[in-house]
Parts: structure tokens; sequence; C-alpha cells
């Protein structure tokens, strides 16, 4: 019993022919894949699994471009499997709920299925529910596949149940590789063509295509129309590096302002800021801008950066980043952008100190792990007769009239006294801090033990 007619990999030759070149130079075998050499390599995790017909569902994670959906059909044909491919973008959870059923019947005529979903974090968790007993069962074999991290995105019961592979972006030598498979392949690709290409040019794609196969060899595809198309009176057509230049038009930057990416580059940006490296932030900032970041979002963090990570050892960054993010909005972008560039090389270059970022963090703990005990007595206002007689704001010490501004009185909670949350470093202004902060605990001192 089968649910469809198609081999998982081959198509018709006349849909082959009419294909995108990425669809038509799609990997057949082990042997034809390139790249994630880290699971497919002889003795390497993934590629055991598929030789010794493992049937646990898998999830393949990584970015686009990277063989996700050619490694499901390669397993699918490689274990004469039914395969069965949805998009969760395109399908709803009500159609596969179908076939699983339908699956599940095969499953007894000893017909074996791969559902594979693209995009499955695209399900929301409870959506992902549907496919626990199925999977239990052994009725289907779930292969998904997903951009996003699977920690956040899948349920955890689902993701238990599946042994999840991380695809890594493809070299640049991985991506040059399968440019020149395509321009040779006679059958699949241009080879037909005789069109030949300069090294350089393959370069200029492999660096664009920002490890996505699919990206590269459409953009192959594009230059050998122009090159056959401004070849007048030359014999074969040639894909010269202005030809690559200009199929390309403008380099992709991989970014989802909503996914990973997205948190990865920001990360980035912060501990370049972090490290005081001035150059990698300010690639970082110009990564995220150039990607169609919302500028205002950078800003915030920008801002986060200056109070966690500088402080009070260059107080002044605060009302800069402050002031960058004041002239983004006003004049947007691109011109509000070298503000925020500004913003970021001064925090990159200024002392660092994360000590009141620590000593918020202290305090935020003991506010946790203790009793919220009244304010003592001697700092409570006492705007009435009653709250005096109770002997609110008695022994209050008013700074003002104490020599040295210094009053000996404790200000935190009985089970608190004398903590210390702020311990200043001996960076920048921080420096200064450190010594008045030493000066007042001697002169609290010299009140609590005079001579």
């Amino acid at each position: 019993m089968s649910l469809f007619d198609a081999s998982p990999i081959a198509a018709p030759a006349s849909t082959l022919r009419h294909a995108p070149l990425a669809e038509r130079m799609r990997p057949h075998t082990l042997d034809e894949f390139v790249g994630q050499e880290h699971l497919l390599a002889p003795a390497k995790p993934l590629r055991l699994a598929i030789e010794n017909d493992d049937p646990t569902s898998m999830i393949f994670w990584g970015p686009p471009g990277t063989g996700k959906t050619t490694l499901a059909k390669i397993i699918a044909a490689l274990t004469h499997a039914t395969f069965i491919e949805f998009s969760a973008v395109m399908s709803g959870i009500k159609e596969i709920k179908q076939v699983m059923v339908a699956a599940e019947k095969a499953a007894g005529f000893q017909s074996r299925t791969i559902l594979f979903i693209d995009e499955i974090h695209r399900f929301n968790k409870a959506q992902q529910d549907a496919f626990l007993p199925y999977v239990e069962r052994g009725a289907i074999r779930l292969i998904g596949a997903t951009t996003e991290n699977p920690s956040f995105e899948l349920n955890a019961a689902l993701l238990s149940r599946c042994r999840v592979y991380t695809l890594q972006p493809l070299t640049e030598s991985d991506i040059i590789t399968l440019l020149r498979r395509a321009l040779a392949d006679t059958q699949r690709g241009l080879g037909a063509s005789r069109i030949a290409a300069d090294e350089d040019a393959l370069a200029v794609i492999a660096a664009y295509a920002s490890g996505d196969a699919r990206n590269a060899l459409n953009a192959l595809d594009v230059a050998a129309s122009l090159a056959t198309s401004l070849a007048t009176g030359q014999v074969h057509a040639r894909i010269t590096k202005e030809i690559a230049a200009e199929a390309l038009q403008r380099r992709v930057l991989l970014y989802d302002k909503s996914g990973e990416q997205h948190y990865d580059i920001i990360s980035a940006l912060h501990k370049s800021v972090r490290n005081s490296d001035a150059d990698a932030s300010l690639y970082w900032l110009g990564r995220m801008l150039q990607a169609g970041e919302d500028p205002m979002y950078v800003a915030r963090r920008i801002v986060r950066m200056a109070v966690e990570d500088i402080g009070l050892a260059a107080p002044e960054a605060l009302n800069l980043c402050l002031s960058a993010r004041d002239a983004m909005h006003f004049l947007g972008s691109p011109e509000g952008d070298l503000a925020l560039a500004q913003a970021v090389v001064y925090l990159a270059l200024a002392p660092k100190s994360n000590a009141l970022y620590t000593a918020y963090g202290a305090v935020l703990a003991d506010i946790e792990a203790t009793a919220a005990e009244p304010v003592p007595l001697h700092l409570r206002n006492a705007p009435t007769k009653l709250m005096k007689s109770l002997d609110y704001g008695k022994d209050y010490q008013y700074a003002h009239d104490v020599e040295g501004r210094i009053a000996d009185m404790e200000c935190l909670p009985p089970s608190l006294a004398d903590r210390r949350y702020y311990h200043p470093t001996g960076e920048g202004r921080e420096r200064a801090l450190a010594q008045r902060m030493e000066e007042i605990a001697r002169i609290r001192q010299n009140r609590r033990n005079p001579e």
C-alpha cells in the first residue's frame, strides 16, 4: 500500500527540466551530498543512523540551504519508505493528521512512511502534540526541519522522542564545489550549454551565498543566463566576476529579525563592546542595521550596555547613548546610524565595570531570599502625632547637621546590617568612587570608635 507513487528524490524528466537549477542539482545519494562532514563522514552519527536504517524520528536544525530537505529525501530513498512532504507554512495540522491516520493504516501492510515537515517550528506547541501518538507507536517516522533553536520552538515531549542533528552553513569551498558540479553536469546542470566561469566569479557567488547552497545555485543560474545573452559572437558563454556581481546585484545578509540570528548578532555586538573591540562592535552594528533591524531596538540595547558593562566607570556613557537614541529618532536611517555608531565605539573604548550590575543582582537575590523586613523606625516618616508616639523617626540623624555629612546610622534592615553590595573597580571614574567609599567607611568607623 502506498500513499503516493513518486520517488522521494526522482521527478519526471519533463518536470525536472523546467525546475530551478537548485532543485535539479539536488543530491540523490550520500556520496553526492556536500558539507556536514561532522554528521555524514564515515562513522559519524547521522551516517551510521542512515546506514543502519535507524527508525528514530529526527529534527534537522540549521540555516536555509544546508541540505535538510535533501537529507530527508535521501533517507526515504535508502529505506524504501513512502516520503510525504509538508510545509508548516502552507499546510494545516488537520490535513497532516489525515495523512498520519492513512500512514498508520499503511503500516499494517508493512509500508513505511516518512513524514517530512519543513519549518516545523511554525506549528505552535499545542499543534505539535498531534504528532506524539503516531511517533510513539511508530506509525510514522517524523523528520522535521527548522531554522530555529528546537529547545525554544518545539514541544518538549516531541523533542524528547526525536534525535536532533545540527547542520552548519556550507563553507565557501563547499559552495564552489557545488557550482563546479552544476557547470559540468550535462543531465541536470548547465553542462549541455558549455558555459564556463572564472574562478573569481565563482568566489563572488560563494561569498554571496552565506553558506546557502540554494542561493548559490540560483545565483549561478541567473549569471549563466546573463552570460549567454552577452555572448554575442562567442562560441561559448563565460561568467566573469563582473557578470556574477551584476547577477547578484546586492549581497543578501542572512538575518531573521524574529529568529536566532537576531539574538546571535545582538549578542555578538554586546560581547564585542564588553571586550573593548571597537572594530568588531562597528561591524556587528552594521550587520544589524543593513539587514533591516529596527534601529530603536538597537538603541535600547546600546543603552543597556552602558549601564551593564560601563556603569559608573564612565557615567557619561549613559547620556551619550540616550542622545544617540534621540538622534536616531530625530534623523532616522541612514543619517541616524552614525549616532549609534558613535555610541557603540565610545562604549567599546570606555573603561569597563559591571560592579553596579553585580550589586543590583545581589540586592535582588537578598530580596528574594530574605524576609521583607519593615523599614527601621528611625528611617520612617512621622507626619502625625500617633506616628511620633510609636517612635517613627526616633533617633534619625540628619546628615547635613553632622560633620562631614555622614551620620553613624544603619540604613539597612537588621538582618542585612553592614551588608555591602557595591564594590567599585579601579576602572575610570570608579577609582574615585572606591576612594570615596573608603573615606566614608573610615568616618563611620571613627564615629563608632572615637579615640
